[in-house]
């Protein structure tokens, strides 16, 4: 009866959490216009939160999809984790993607954390933000 009781105590504390306890927060999001450079690329940018659990990597991963054809984008820039609001911004060539052009679009935008295995390959990528909207294009061209 004894143990019973402490087992119970016991889960309690280890259940219930301080009033100050730090709760990760992760976010992200995209800016409602985009836009096609006089190179032929298209850059997206918005803004995150996150705070690192651990240390593995983190990354955004963005998109842009229009009439049927997506672009993946690449984020410039290291993500910093330290709880503050940073700016992002990705750029895709259309080189090989020609049905980009201005008007709407979609875009989405995930944050990341990539867990990385034994070998180069990650063991696992997690989505621990996404945002995803309807943006402008415009063409700056």
């Amino acid at each position: 009866m004894a143990f019973a009781a402490l087992s119970a105590l016991a889960a309690t504390t280890v259940f219930t959490a301080p009033a100050d306890a730090t709760v990760f927060e992760n976010r992200i999001s995209v800016r409602q216009d985009a836009h096609i450079g006089d190179d032929d690329t298209v850059t997206l940018s918005g803004t995150y939160v996150c705070e690192d659990p651990s240390p593995v990597g983190v990354q955004i991963a963005t998109a842009l999809a229009q009439d049927g054809t997506r672009l993946g984008t690449t984020s410039k820039g290291e993500v910093i984790c330290d709880g503050r609001e940073h700016e992002w911004q990705s750029t895709a060539s259309m080189r090989f993607t020609k049905g980009i052009h201005a008007g709407e679009a979609r875009a989405e935008a995930r944050l990341e954390v990539v867990r990385m295995g034994s070998g180069l390959m990650p063991r696992a990528i997690d989505t621990v933000a996404q945002d995803e909207r309807t943006v402008e294009l415009f063409d700056h061209r």
